[in-house]
């Protein structure tokens, strides 16, 4: 990793570095831009304690990157488990090591809290994350479908 990114467990006091990636995340994924919906969103995670976000910082504190990990378990092997669901890096700061070293955060927590996994998704087209994932020894699952009721 390069020493000038600063890897930090976002709280409130990055909620507007964190909010402003997590807007342009869900523009990546089709939404329409509301920073006020992305803002209220990571505040409610960041007050409740019900996700964890690391935030990735150039050596001036400008925001280059963050994911987002939620607590789950996993009933088959009576487990902690963690879902990574947020994962995104500012077109500007791509091809320069930060999703690998958000990543790297994420495996450390996984670790250090006893997880047996860290489960993710990402789209069908998302070829730049899907090697990024699987240079790091993720394994798509070809085992179970995944479904989704929309509500």
């Amino acid at each position: 990793m390069d020493e000038r990114l600063n890897i930090v467990k976002a709280g409130l006091e990055e909620l507007e570095q964190v909010a402003t990636l997590f807007d342009l995340y869900r523009q990546f994924y089709h939404q329409d831009a509301n920073i006020e919906l992305a803002t209220n969103y990571i505040e409610q995670r960041m007050k409740t304690d019900s996700s964890v976000i690391y935030l990735a910082l150039d050596k001036n504190k400008q925001a280059l990157g963050f994911t987002q990990l939620y607590p789950s378990f996993c009933s088959v092997d009576a487990t902690p488990i963690w879902i990574l669901y947020d994962l995104f890096v500012d077109k500007n700061a791509r091809q320069k090591g930060v999703g690998k070293a958000l990543m790297a955060q994420a495996l450390q927590l996984a670790t250090e809290t006893g997880a047996s996994r860290i489960d993710l998704e990402t789209a069908i087209d998302n070829k730049q994350a899907q090697a990024l994932y699987e240079g790091l020894g993720y394994e798509r699952d070809d085992e179970y479908y995944k479904y989704c009721l929309e509500l």
